[in-house]
């Protein structure tokens, strides 16, 4: 099954970010669409973690991000979203972040109030990030 809900991010430095991603939270590239006359514009590029995707560009002063009133988390002194991601091992998740660089907002711990464990973790560009073993899609515990 394809999802249907995928986030969009924007990065000042979309290249150094593709790469973060890929090193530290395990995502894969699948596709980057760049600049022709410059390589350090990315116009679209597609990262896959256990086959879920996000999609991700440059910040562009064009027509499109003043439109859609585009900001990065500097830009806008704040986040407005976060990315929840499913992984198996959230502890052994964490350990490959914290040896890339990423910066640990918390810790892993069990989930309080409902089950699974996770930690949350901010990208060099200021996204927020929760990664855990909760998947919203399984029968919630004590169901048939």
């Amino acid at each position: 099954m394809r999802h249907a809900l995928i986030p969009c991010l924007r990065y000042e430095d979309a290249p150094a970010a593709i790469l973060f991603l890929c090193d530290a939270f395990g995502f894969v590239p699948h596709v980057i669409y760049t600049d022709e006359d410059d390589q350090q514009i990315v116009h679209h590029a597609q990262l896959l973690l256990d086959g879920n995707m996000i999609m991700l560009g440059s910040v562009r002063d064009d027509a499109q991000d003043n439109l859609y009133g585009w900001m990065t988390p500097r830009e806008a002194e704040g986040i407005t979203m976060c990315v929840y991601a499913v992984v198996a091992d959230p502890d052994a998740h964490h350990a490959i972040a914290v040896a890339a660089g990423a910066e640990i907002i918390t810790p892993p711990h069990d989930n309080e109030g409902y089950p699974g464990r996770g930690y949350d973790v901010r990208d060099p560009e200021g996204h927020v990030w929760s990664f855990g073993s909760y998947d919203p899609y399984a029968p919630p515990v004590g169901d048939a």
